[in-house]
């Protein structure tokens, strides 16, 4: 477990001459530095998976078949669809959405092409998780994951909220924002992840 601490500051005079509720909208900024602190630290964790689908390739149905195969064999119970992730970049999507399987109504429960992007879908077995961060994002190898639930850990303070606090200086006449947590990532076994290298050079 990590502590983390993130302070937004603005003087009566910034929030005075600007629109909306500066408050609320430091309070909403700080709690979302935490949450992309959070990712991080998963994204890291992933990174450490040594099983790898092969050589960088771009996104097809195939790909995904292997995925699903290469951790059956290795004894992950691919039938607890609840708990069955894909975490993937915006070049990935980009790819989906051109295969006929990922957008026709006989194949998936939502209309992918309906409406704003969504940030999670169920497609092929798999809940598919679209991420900007992952590491290696827009190049020729991506890194993106296959994995079970159970095989990374994410902690975080046990029985609290992110703990968000918003108030006011009066000697230095200024208004803040301060949201703090303990948080952490582990990978927990190798067995339940498959690293694949997408290739998002031609997208």
């Amino acid at each position: 477990m990590v502590e983390w601490h993130d302070l937004v500051r603005k003087t009566r005079f910034n929030i005075f001459q600007s629109q909306g509720d500066q408050r609320a909208l430091m309070q909403t900024t700080t709690r979302k530095v935490l949450n992309r602190r959070i990712d991080a630290d998963v994204i890291a964790q992933l990174d450490t998976a040594t099983t790898n689908l092969g050589a960088a390739a771009t996104m097809a149905l195939s790909v995904v078949a292997k995925a699903i195969t290469t951790l059956g064999e290795n004894e992950v119970p691919t039938e607890e669809q609840d708990k069955m992730f894909a975490v993937a970049t915006p070049a990935v999507r980009g790819y989906l959405m051109q295969i006929p399987e990922f957008t026709k109504a006989d194949y998936v429960d939502m209309k992918f092409l309906v409406g704003p992007s969504r940030r999670l879908a169920r497609w092929a077995g798999f809940n598919w998780i679209f991420h900007p961060n992952l590491t290696g994002v827009g190049t020729s190898s991506e890194k993106c994951y296959f994995y079970h639930r159970d095989a990374i850990g994410s902690a975080f303070e046990s029985g609290e909220d992110m703990n968000v606090a918003i108030g006011y200086d009066d000697e230095q006449d200024y208004s803040y924002a301060r949201c703090s947590s303990f948080t952490g990532a582990k990978l927990l076994q190798q067995s339940g992840i498959v690293q694949f290298l997408h290739d998002a050079s031609a997208i």
